[in-house]
Formats: structure tokens, sequence, C-alpha cells
């Protein structure tokens, strides 16, 4: 899961360059082993600084959730133009640039290098218009892509209970448990499909729907990946978060990830999408 999210960022920043026009703006480029991160969370209590200085601009705060803040050669980061949220690209190994070593203390995605940095007066490229990487359509294109991780992470976490009633004798209760995951899992890897297929087919989203398909698909991955995490710890019991190492470190890794979901939240906000959209089957 900790690759799966270093590759995820990378292959979103790499997306974002290009939609957004990058190579115009004198940005750093992709090429040449260059390892991308995307720092875009913003929770309360932290603000990063743009500021305009003399040849472009500069970045002063901390900003938390940093994937590979120790691996990464560059990342796209946005900070705050006094209210306008802009995207910057910058160097990481430069100075000003200060992970902060014991800000991620929990287990879960200890792998992926998530750490707070401190930027003091970084150097940065602005990358797009002000608000340009909420408005594109791949932003909500790429927000498919973190919920094919976490599906892929579910199948991790199922793995063990497939292999364990493929081992031994298990109660109907386990084996219950085992269909109701299969049944889940198929059901959003159909998802996923449809949603793929569709943004292919799509990808400037002329039509419009990529806002909703991205809020459903990422609704439907989390309470499905969260189902299986309750479903494999019932059938199983202890036994394989304290004996297996690859299962515990699988469990805690998607418990964390899933947490991009912001749970009810994002599910109050596809209930305003779809109370604003005819629905399929609706009534004209």
């Amino acid at each position: 899961m900790s690759l799966a999210r270093l590759a995820e960022g990378h292959t979103d920043a790499v997306a974002i360059l290009a939609e957004l026009g990058a190579e115009d703006t004198g940005a750093p480029t992709t090429g040449g082993g260059a390892r991308w991160g995307v720092w875009a969370a913003e929770p309360p209590g932290y603000r990063l600084e743009a500021r305009r200085a003399a040849g472009g601009w500069r970045l002063f705060g901390v900003k938390p959730f940093c994937s590979g803040a120790r691996t990464c050669t560059h990342a796209l980061v946005t900070a705050r133009e006094g209210e306008l949220r802009r995207l910057f690209a910058l160097e990481v190994a430069q100075p000003g640039v200060e992970p902060l070593p014991d800000s991620w203390p929990g287990p879960g995605m200890a792998g992926s290098d998530t750490l707070d940095v401190n930027l003091d007066g970084v150097r940065a490229t602005a990358v797009g218009e002000p608000g340009a990487y909420l408005d594109r359509p791949g932003f909500h294109h790429g927000g498919i892509g973190v919920a094919a991780c976490w599906y892929g992470g579910a199948r991790a976490v199922a793995g063990t209970l497939l292999s364990a009633a493929r081992t031994w004798d298990l109660d109907p209760h386990a084996l219950a448990h085992l269909g109701a995951v299969d049944a889940r899992l198929a059901t959003v890897e159909a998802l996923l499909d449809s949603a793929a297929a569709a943004v292919d087919a799509d990808p400037l989203d002329n039509d419009g729907a990529a806002r909703l398909r991205t809020m459903r698909v990422r609704a439907a991955v989390e309470d499905a990946a969260a189902d299986v995490l309750v479903r494999v710890g019932r059938a199983l019991g202890a036994t394989p978060l304290g004996h297996d190492a690859a299962h515990a470190r699988a469990v805690a890794d998607l418990t964390v990830y899933l947490r991009q979901h912001h749970a009810e939240r994002d599910l109050a906000a596809l209930g305003k999408a779809a109370c604003a959209t005819r629905l399929d089957g609706e009534d004209a």
C-alpha cells in the first residue's frame, strides 16, 4: 500500500503537469528519473503561504501529509496567495525544505514516508492559474485512481481469508463472511472498470459527469473496503493480526489510506450532487 501511494502520487503529478501545460511555465520536468509527489492536503491548523519574490515565488509554512517527503525529488504543492489557492512545483533538494521526522509516529502507511514538511522561503514555480488544480477534469479522474489503490488494499486483506478457507475447515459463519467479501470486491471491480471506460471515452469531461462519477466510486470503494476489514477480522479473529506481519501491515495501511475519504462529509456532498442531477431511470 505504501508503494502504491507513492506510485499514485507520481502518476498523478505527471498527469497534472501535462494537463496544466507546465512545460510552458518553466516548472521542472518529469523526465530524468524524477520522482514526484502531490502535497495538496490542507487540514485545519495548517496554512502554506505563497509570496511573490524576485524571479518567481517563495513558500512559507508547514505542509502536512507529504508522502515521499524524503524520497521524492520534486513535488506539486498547494499554497495560498491571500485567499487564492494555487499550485506550485518545487525541487525537494533545496535549502529550506525540512521534513519533520517525528511527524508520523503511527505504523499505518509508515513505508510511504509521509511526513509534515517545513518550507522556509522555498523557491517554487506556479503551475496553472489560481484554482486550476481543483477545476481541471483530471482532479476527479485522479480521485478514482486513489480508490483503485483502496480496492487493491482490500484485496490484499481479503486474500488472508481466502487462503484460510482453502487451508482450514472454516465454520459456516466465516464462509459467509468470505462470500460477502467476494461479492463486494467483484462489485467494486466492475464499478472501477466502468468508471475507467467512461474516463477514456470523455477525458476532458465534456458531459460534466466526472465529479459525480468520482464521488460515487470513492464512496462505494471506501464502504466495500471498510466492510472487508470488518468481515475478515470477524471471520479470523486476532490470529492473523498477531501472527501474520504482512496481513497486520495490510490492515493498518488500508485503515489509514481509507481516511483520504472524508466519511460523512463526502457522502453529504454526494447526496447534494445526486439531488441536483437527473438520475438514471428517473422519470423525465
